[in-house]
């Protein structure tokens, strides 16, 4: 096992485009950090500059307190495993597995037992002798983390390694690789796009745009508290509501103005901090997670922190074990979770209960949060 620490990094093409500016993250031993964002944030270039296929253009890297900058890939005693399994078409799963070792000139006997190991660990021992070919494509991954296994690196990095499966296939890929980190403790950096990968898996999260890391933390830190509305509008399913309304003061506290088209209100918010009530009389955005906005029949915990707004549906998509309701708040569409017994039409009236003991504010000017 071993550390990572990545500080002050940056990256620039020789055309002279940035690719990361001045990113910062630190993992203990064996914790399995995830970095996770859209297309062109600079996650795999990241990855890519951990495992040593790419150069730092300014920082450094350190893994288990060691500056790895200058170190090619073979010594860092790293293994990777790549979104395009990478194995080879003409060998079997044996020989794919042992590939490494052979190369390592690691005695035959030895290599014998790492592949017994490896394959039993993968439950993929009935396949040792199949090439690439005969296998599904979750056999192959498995085949190729077997490959990286066979290593017993310091420290495992993934590319986006379950991108190319089907759903059913992907779900239960995630729950081997976390059963994986869980039996062997090694040190993870995982590359996805998909936030369920991000918050299902990781310790640590690395939330990345345009070559930034917004926010770094703990899974369900940062989907209770988002650093700003990029993180909170990208991790969660369906994703946070924004609201935007003007912030008034509300008895002893403050609220937010909800017109619904139905019912006008204010909304009263659990904020009374003099930064939140320099915003008066501003606009500002709420975020609520869909769950946070429910029925009577969908209802859980105290009563007393919901509070009734009526609104008119607009669409409803049941998921089975609940209904996400679609409405218009402040001419915006929200979502809602609702019990799916409560069975609510288009075009009707319905009450939504709104927990405000979860909202998270931000300023419409720069897009961090309030509070």
């Amino acid at each position: 096992m071993a550390s990572l620490s990545i500080r002050d990094v940056y990256k620039t093409y020789p055309n002279g485009v940035p690719v990361l500016k001045g990113v910062n993250i630190d993992i203990e031993d064996g914790q399995f950090l995830i970095l996770v964002g859209g297309s062109g944030c600079g996650k795999s270039t990241l990855l890519n500059m951990i495992a040593g296929l790419e150069t730092v253009t300014k920082g450094e890297i350190q893994i288990d307190g060691k500056t790895v900058n200058n170190l090619s890939p073979k010594d860092r005693d790293i293994a990777m495993v790549f979104q395009s399994y990478a194995l080879y078409p003409s060998m079997t799963v044996r020989e794919n597995i042992s590939f490494g070792l052979n190369i390592r000139k690691v005695p035959k006997p030895e290599q014998t037992q790492i592949v017994e190991r490896v394959s039993n660990t993968l439950q993929i021992k009935h396949l040792l002798d199949r090439k690439p070919g005969q296998l599904s494509g979750g056999q192959r991954q498995r085949v190729a983390m077997g490959r990286a296994l066979a290593r017993d690196p310091v420290m495992f990095l993934f590319d986006e390694p379950l991108s190319n499966l089907d759903a059913k296939l992907r779900i239960e890929m995630r729950s081997e690789i976390k059963l994986l980190h869980q039996r062997l403790g090694t040190t993870i950096v995982y590359v996805t796009h998909d936030q369920i990968e991000a918050m299902t898996l990781g310790d640590r999260i690395a939330v990345m745009k345009d070559g930034i890391v917004q926010q770094f933390g703990a899974p369900q830190d940062i989907y209770d508290s988002p650093s700003n509305l990029f993180v909170a509008g990208f991790i969660g399913a369906p994703p946070m509501n924004f609201i935007e309304g003007k912030l008034v003061e509300q008895g002893s506290g403050v609220g937010i103005e909800l017109d619904t088209g139905v019912a006008r209100k204010a909304l009263v918010l659990p904020f009374d901090s003099a930064k939140v009530r320099s915003h008066v009389g501003n606009n500002v955005i709420l975020g609520l997670r869909p769950e946070r906005i429910t029925d009577a029949r969908g209802a859980h915990g105290d009563d007393s922190k919901l509070q009734p707004v009526e609104v008119k549906v607009d669409v409803i998509e049941p998921t089975g074990p609940d209904t996400l309701v679609f409405a218009q708040v402040n001419g915006k569409r929200i979502v809602s979770r609702v019990h799916p017994a409560s069975n609510p039409q288009p075009d009707m009236n319905a009450t939504l209960l709104f927990d405000a003991s979860k909202a998270v504010l931000f300023d419409p000017a720069n897009e961090e949060r309030i509070a």
